[in-house]
């Protein structure tokens, strides 16, 4: 498997960050609009799992007057308006050691950047340079190759995203609500109750046999040749080593007993937050459920390393803790 980065777990690339979240600075008051006059503050441009990049691939940070017109060009009739506490439009993700505010603006959904059109159309100029159509990319895609400053920060910035489009209104009366905290709550004015971003805990798995044979599926979702380690969602009630064994049972059929913690990455498509285990089968015959998997399969090293150089097996992507899951396995020594 020469052809993939060995990852280690505690360093996935969405789980890293650098900078503090500041939590601290959400109840200052006007820390919006005094981060927005301030030069030095650094802006990310998200919308809908996507970020504005540079021309290398990186997050492109914009300063607040840069991130203002970005925001104009998309319909705002004033981007320093926005600055409202109340609004969702901007998002505290943390402060640097040296001070510097980071922020995310949020772009509408017609926004002429997010559209279709041809990469090299370029759309918007802006007083640090112009922006155009190929400059947008998904964190899903380009994750695996940012740096930890960006990748903490913009993992962040696409969870929150991803929360307040889904969850406008109150969900105990129905009202609308209005944003707090810097972006980090929303406010029912009608019943008062405080609502926080939602994270939906999912476990996900590198099941071995006594043979040390790595269990991998194929989802009826998937492409042709997509193959991964088995995952669920942790179910009402339900401890996660629970999550494990019931998931693997109803996927596979394969039972499993010892099941082993070793690491966690934030999943923001849209709230998922995976728990990364090891687990021992203490079955082998394969039954797949026909409705989640279409297939599962055992693979030993030279098996695997045999089906990825042929293209018969497709890895998951550099960014997800599955891949690190399934390198991990292969680095270890058989049992």
């Amino acid at each position: 498997m020469a052809h993939v980065t060995p990852h280690v777990l505690a360093d996935l690339p969405l789980a890293r960050s650098t900078v503090p979240r500041a939590a601290e600075l959400r109840d200052v008051p006007h820390v919006i609009a005094d981060a927005l006059a301030d030069p030095a503050t650094r802006v990310l441009a998200v919308r809908d799992g996507g970020l504005l990049l540079t021309d290398g691939g990186g997050v492109r940070w914009l300063d607040p007057r840069s991130a203002g017109a970005l925001l104009a060009a998309g319909g705002a009739t004033d981007g320093a308006a926005t600055a409202d506490p109340t609004s969702d439009v901007w998002l505290l993700l943390g402060a640097r050691d040296d001070g510097t505010r980071v922020l995310a603006v949020r772009l509408p959904d017609e926004h002429p950047l997010t559209t279709g059109g041809e990469p090299a159309d370029v759309l918007v100029h802006l007083p640090d340079g112009p922006v155009g159509r190929g400059g947008w990319g998904s964190l899903r895609a380009v994750g695996a190759a940012l740096d930890a400053h960006d990748a903490g920060l913009a993992t962040a910035a696409v969870a929150l995203d991803a929360w307040h489009d889904r969850h406008p209104r109150c969900p105990r009366c129905g009202a609308t609500t209005r944003v707090a905290q810097a972006g980090w709550s929303r406010v029912c004015d009608v019943d008062g109750s405080e609502h926080y971003p939602r994270t939906d805990p999912a476990v996900i798995m590198a099941v071995v046999d006594d043979a040390d044979r790595l269990l991998l599926g194929h989802a009826t979702a998937w492409p042709a040749g997509r193959w991964s380690t088995l995952a669920g969602f942790v179910e009402a009630g339900e401890s996660a080593e629970q999550a494990v064994r019931r998931e693997v049972l109803e996927e596979t059929g394969v039972v499993v007993d010892d099941v082993e913690y070793v690491g966690s990455q934030p999943w923001p498509f849209p709230a998922s937050l995976m728990l990364g285990f090891r687990a021992h089968a203490t079955s082998t015959r394969i039954r797949v459920d026909g409705v989640e998997m279409a297939d599962a399969r055992w693979f030993t090293r030279d098996e695997l390393t045999a089906a990825t150089a042929s293209g018969q097996v497709l890895l998951p992507g550099g960014a997800s803790i599955a891949l690190a899951l399934v390198e991990q396995w292969w680095r270890r020594p058989p049992a």
